[in-house]
């Protein structure tokens, strides 16, 4: 549909060589993802590489934009860590595979060698930064573990910028449950006092 009526459509596919558990070359027949937008036009991108994956979202962008309809876009990377809390991620993968991975493409640690090499930053610019995220991190914990759960009737607030529907399906199509777009003044994260945590 999308092709049909050449809609301004960016499509990601964040191809980290595992579906969960499973390995690309156990779960498909062909890995370029690019490809399959049949005449869908796509691309490759090095997701390990921050300034790749900028230009590359500076070309999607501008090709939709300028009317000449859909891309895919295809972000090659890799996750370091499990796919979820529930996942172990020993037995599908070796330690030795994340680290080699970790040591030849973290896209952080390239990016930061990048810019001091090239004199944006230094070291010491970047021992700042990170003292920085520590703290705001440990800031933003503390504030989240002292601070009350949300009742459960929070769940179906603010889902839609506008809503049109005062109510939404609960559990069973008979106990429906209020939706709507609360004043900022009562929104949760106006009572954050912190610097450190934006609104």
């Amino acid at each position: 549909m999308a092709k049909i009526w050449n809609l301004p459509c960016l499509f990601l596919c964040e191809n980290n060589h595992y579906a969960m558990g499973t390995s690309l070359i156990r779960g498909a027949g062909s890995s370029d993802f690019y490809r399959r937008g049949d005449y869908i036009p796509g691309i490759w991108v090095d997701g390990m590489d921050v300034l790749s994956v900028r230009e590359a979202a500076k070309y999607a962008l501008e090709h939709c934009a300028s009317g000449k309809g859909p891309l895919v876009m295809e972000l090659n990377t890799y996750r370091f860590v499990g796919h979820s809390m529930s996942d172990p991620d020993t037995t599908y993968r070796t330690r030795d595979e994340v680290k080699q991975e970790r040591q030849a493409h973290d896209p952080i640690k390239a990016f930061k060698e990048q810019m001091i090499k090239a004199q944006l930053a230094t070291e010491e610019d970047f021992k700042k930064i990170d003292d920085k995220v520590t703290k705001d991190v440990d800031a933003a914990a503390a504030l989240a573990t002292k601070d009350n759960d949300l009742p459960l009737s929070d769940l179906t607030y603010d889902i839609y910028k506008n809503n049109i529907d005062k109510q939404m399906r609960g559990v069973d199509p008979w106990s429906p449950w209020k939706t709507d777009n609360r004043p900022q003044e009562e929104r949760p994260c106006t009572n954050i006092k912190s610097e450190n945590v934006k609104k």
